[in-house]
């Protein structure tokens, strides 16, 4: 399942190019441009993430972060212009989860936006399942059927991105990005060694393949080859 994010920026330049953005690494995306509509889509779609503009017309971005806050637990990423301790401060007191300042760049904003996923994401799944195969994200654990299996903490964040994205193609860019930090250059096969150890775990008693490759695109997690 997709993760949803709700932008709510006046900017309508800037709410462009975060909405290309995210949706490019594979969200789905709603907007608004001030404060009132942003609270009806919340309540309407219940996003995963809330990207909050603090300079919005009619309801300001605090006051949109006080209610979201009142009705939910859902991370709020503030973006301002506002740079001081002191404003950061507030920002963060009226209950946004984190804070970046304008202008920022675009690879930031999106660092962050995965890390507040990946905090909410760990509270709402502690423990995935997909087909004979489960892990528990607090303890680190992986079983398959009764078997347990070790992994190293490579090992465990690659088969947790796969789990939390089942019967879904990840190319090797985004693995990438997620997992190693930095773009695909296009030449290294670390990820393909890691893959060779994860299904050799994950099939060291005859289980059937998870893992599959799509050839030049990436994997994907899913019972049987297509």
């Amino acid at each position: 399942m997709k993760e949803r994010i709700l932008i709510i920026e006046d900017d309508e330049a800037i709410q462009r190019i975060l909405k290309r953005a995210l949706t490019y690494e594979g969200y789905v995306v709603e907007a608004a441009l001030d404060g009132e509509s942003g609270l009806r889509l919340f309540r309407e779609s219940r996003p995963d993430l809330v990207v909050l503009d603090w300079m919005l017309p009619g309801i300001d971005g605090l006051e949109v972060c006080q209610r979201l806050r009142a009705a939910s637990k859902v991370p709020i990423l503030m973006l301002t212009a506002k740079d001081t301790v002191q404003d950061r401060v507030q920002g963060l007191d009226a209950g946004a989860d984190d804070y970046i300042v304008k202008p920022f760049q675009v690879e930031e904003f999106l660092a962050r936006v995965r890390a507040l996923l990946r905090r909410t994401e760990a509270e709402r799944a502690p423990v995935l399942k997909f087909a004979d195969l489960e892990l528990d994200t607090r303890t680190r654990q992986a079983r398959r059927g009764q078997r347990v299996i070790s992994l190293t903490a490579r090992e465990f964040d690659l088969l947790e991105l796969f789990m939390r994205h089942p019967r879904q193609v990840l190319t090797r860019e985004m693995i990438f990005d997620r997992i190693w930090g930095y773009d695909f250059s296009g030449e290294s096969n670390v990820l393909d060694v890691y893959i060779r150890y994860l299904r050799q775990k994950l099939e060291a008693e005859g289980e059937p393949r998870l893992i599959h490759t799509l050839r030049s695109v990436g994997y994907v997690l899913r019972e049987t080859e297509e």
